[in-house]
Formats: structure tokens, sequence, C-alpha cells
């Protein structure tokens, strides 16, 4: 099993990154706010879990342990399988995703891109409080790009995400000003719009 892996960033793509550790290049999946955390040229830490199927082997990364454990125990209910689970996290992060199983909060779980209201239902029943209680978010805001520059980039990112312009606009505005880094913002920004495209 293929637990961490440290390297320079070769590549930074939307949904993946290329890392080159002892001359190999992995392909590791991310969520976007782990995408956008990351720059080329850079050296960066992953931890990952290795997903095998019968025909691929997908190396999906975070930036935590906590999050790679949390997407591992996401997978164990029915119907959720590596996308879901990597979308959850994009959405919600790990001590939200605690809050919202351990107290059944279903409109937070349909968030998610992909789970409607039986998943939702089936992730609160088969997970409850198998992922742990919620820790205490540590420090402040994030330290991030300054102050514009990552409400341009998230916005970006926003729009190849499928969003309207006008959309992402409205709302990286609606979020501005917080003092959030671009991932942070991302991730707030994502939880906001949910699954609408219009």
């Amino acid at each position: 099993m293929i637990a961490q892996l440290t390297g320079t960033v070769q590549h930074v793509g939307l949904d993946a990154v290329v890392l080159m550790t002892g001359g190999l290049g992995w392909r590791v999946m991310v969520s976007p706010a782990t995408a956008q955390a990351l720059e080329g040229g850079a050296e960066a830490t992953l931890h990952t879990s290795l997903v095998v199927r019968e025909d691929s082997l997908t190396l999906f990364g975070f930036r935590t342990g906590d999050e790679r454990d949390v997407f591992e125990r996401l997978q164990t209910v029915s119907g959720v399988g590596p996308r879901i689970a990597l979308a959850a996290l994009s959405v919600l992060g790990p001590d939200d995703l605690r809050r919202a199983v351990s107290t059944g909060d279903l409109a937070a779980l349909q968030r998610i891109p992909g789970v409607g209201r039986k998943s939702a239902q089936r992730l609160a029943l088969e997970i409850g409080d198998k992922l742990g209680s919620a820790a205490a978010v540590e420090g402040g805001p994030a330290a991030g790009a300054p102050e514009g520059e990552a409400e341009t980039e998230v916005r970006a990112a926003l729009v190849q995400l499928g969003w309207t312009e006008a959309v992402a606009q409205r709302a990286v505005d609606d979020l501005a000003g917080n003092g959030l880094g671009a991932s942070d913002l991302l991730r707030a920004a994502l939880l906001k719009l949910g699954g609408r495209r219009g």
C-alpha cells in the first residue's frame, strides 16, 4: 500500500497532480481544493490511498492523513465509491462530514455531488460515529494567496467545474473579504453552490 508520497509537483490539473519522486512521476487524483493548494515546482507531501479495480490502479491524494482516513471510511458505505468519497471531501471537510453523519444532517450530505436523499440516509446510518468526533479547529484562517488573487483563482476554478461566470462571480463575491485562502474559499464556494449550475 502506498500511504504517502513526498516529491516535486510536476503538474497541477483541476482534479489531478503529477508528483515526481525517486525519478517516477505519480499521477494522483485530488480534490479541487487540494489542487489549488499545490504549486508547480514546489515540494509537497500527499497522504495517499490506492484504489484497486479489476482494470485500474488509481492513487488518490490528500493534504492530511485524516482526510485520507475519512475518504477510505466513506467507501465502506454501499453505493459510495472513490469518486463520491472525493467529492464529499471537496464540499465538506472531515469535521463537517463527521458532524453531518453523526447528527443526521441530510441537507448537508445532499450537497455532495452524486448523493441524493437515499444515499445521504445510508451515509448517516452506516457511518454514524465511525468517523470519530470532530476535532477542534486549529488556528485561524489558512494562509493563502493575497486577497484578490485567491478570489480570481477560485472564480476560474468554478468556471472550469461547469458554473457560469456570473454564478461563479456571485458565489465568490458573497464569500470574499473573510480572509480565506484559495483552497478554503473554493471549499466554501462549492458548499454554497451545492449541485446548482444555473
